[in-house]
């Protein structure tokens, strides 16, 4: 064990009476509040009408919780399935096991589901929701920390994590110290969330391309911590199942960004009259491009 390093939280869960009140969960309640939020503030300084983005969380929320949840299993169904498995515990998922990016996956489809469905313009959704999304991961990914997992090698770096011997992977029983992918992924992701903003308004995307470039920058952080990974996962093509998938991800959002290089003017969004929450009736919901405007979103 190196002489400094990160120690780990002594407890993961706590209890107001009877009801207990999860690290990891919180993390990831915090990393929502904070996406809706900055989503939000970002749309409406864009011209959108407040309580739509709220509006579309109602849908999207439940549907990216049940994503994470299907992209985890999915992506390391070892853990649940097989001898000695027991496969009710997919559905213990305050036990851990959220994919994030099952989660943004499932969300925009509910989201768009939702506009389709209300009449909104997608497109200023998901240029507001682009950079936001990476910042509710770096929040979210912090819940690994209490749960004590998402570590790589054996490491004395001052910032090592330690990690208790029962959570240590089979092989590295000895060792106290470990890489904290965690932290790792957290820091890229505010880069990822950085390089969007950027992106955005220096070469002004639309929705569609800001959330392509969002998805291929996260892609390539993800894969990147994966291979730092020695805990046991399913493997395709010698490379861990994540890493594949998120091979998959860069491949789409390239092909894309490709496909619609002509796209570049972005579009105001222009609500129904009357409150947000009437999006979802009959209100012809539509976006304009209102002369030469160009709404700046940070």
């Amino acid at each position: 064990m190196s002489v400094a390093y990160l120690p780990s939280p002594v407890r993961g869960v706590w209890y107001l009476g009877p009801v207990p009140v999860r690290a990891y969960a919180v993390c990831m309640v915090a990393g929502v509040v904070a996406a809706l939020w900055l989503t939000d503030r970002r749309y409406r300084r864009a011209g959108g009408e407040q309580g739509v983005i709220l509006a579309i969380a109602t849908i999207a929320v439940p549907v990216g919780l049940i994503g994470a949840r299907v992209y985890s299993v999915v992506t390391d169904w070892s853990h649940y399935f097989g001898p000695g498995r027991d496969w009710v515990s997919i559905f213990r998922f305050w036990q851990g096991g959220l994919g994030i990016a099952g989660a943004v996956a499932a969300a925009a489809l509910g989201a768009w589901y939702y506009c389709r469905r209300a009449r909104i313009d997608l497109g200023p959704v998901a240029l507001a929701a682009a950079p936001a999304l990476p910042v509710a991961q770096a929040i979210a990914v912090w819940g690994n920390w209490f749960n004590q997992n998402l570590y790589g090698a054996p490491s004395s770096l001052p910032w090592a994590v330690a990690i208790d011997p029962v959570h240590r992977a089979i092989g590295y029983e000895s060792y106290a110290t470990f890489q904290p992918i965690w932290l790792y992924q957290s820091l890229l992701d505010i880069l990822v969330a950085v390089g969007v903003s950027l992106a955005i308004r220096r070469l002004t995307l639309t929705g569609d391309r800001a959330f392509a470039v969002y998805a291929g920058l996260y892609a390539v952080a993800r894969f990147c911590t994966e291979a730092l990974r020695i805990d046991y996962s399913p493997r395709m093509f010698g490379l861990r199942t994540n890493q594949v998938a998120m091979l998959i991800v860069l491949a789409a959002a390239i092909i894309y960004l490709y496909v619609t290089r002509s796209q570049r003017t972005r579009r105001i969004p222009v609500q129904p009259a009357g409150p947000a929450g009437d999006a979802a009736g009959a209100g012809p919901g539509r976006a304009e491009v209102i002369g030469d405007a160009k709404p700046t979103v940070r």
